[in-house]
């Protein structure tokens, strides 16, 4: 069993390691831990939103049901960015709590897709290695 061990300040991108091929083979997802900014096509994709509410509803009103339905925390109205919810834990609802591994991954948002190429430090990621447990 693995258990994730945190090695690394996520608000804090100078501690971030410079990303290489494989560095997530090993990681605990600590860029998981991160919110999530994702646009109305991501959300589509995701199968929150379907794509005849994403056509003919306003971008507000799909926030208000999907705040209701605790699947986004924040909604930024003039740029219609939704941040997904967390878990209490911080970690994203999509990650799977044992394995560290997005449940998710053909269906990513756009954000998790260009991660680390674009961000708070592009080309550096929050990695953080997972502990082996007996």
């Amino acid at each position: 069993m693995r258990s994730p061990i945190s090695v690394v300040d996520v608000d804090r991108p100078e501690t971030w390691t410079r990303y290489r091929n494989g560095l997530c083979d090993t990681c605990a997802a600590n860029c998981c831990t991160m919110p999530v900014e994702v646009k109305l096509p991501d959300l589509v994709r995701l199968g929150l939103v379907d794509p005849f509410e994403a056509e003919h509803e306003e971008p507000k009103q799909i926030a208000k049901r999907l705040t209701k339905a605790g699947l986004i925390d924040h909604f930024n109205f003039k740029n219609s960015i939704f941040t997904l919810a967390r878990r209490a834990s911080g970690d994203c609802q999509f990650l799977d709590a044992r394995t560290r591994r997005c449940t998710v991954y053909d269906k990513r948002p756009n954000t998790c897709r260009l991660h680390p190429q674009v961000g708070p430090r592009p080309n550096h990621c929050p990695f953080g290695a997972l502990k082996q447990t007996r």
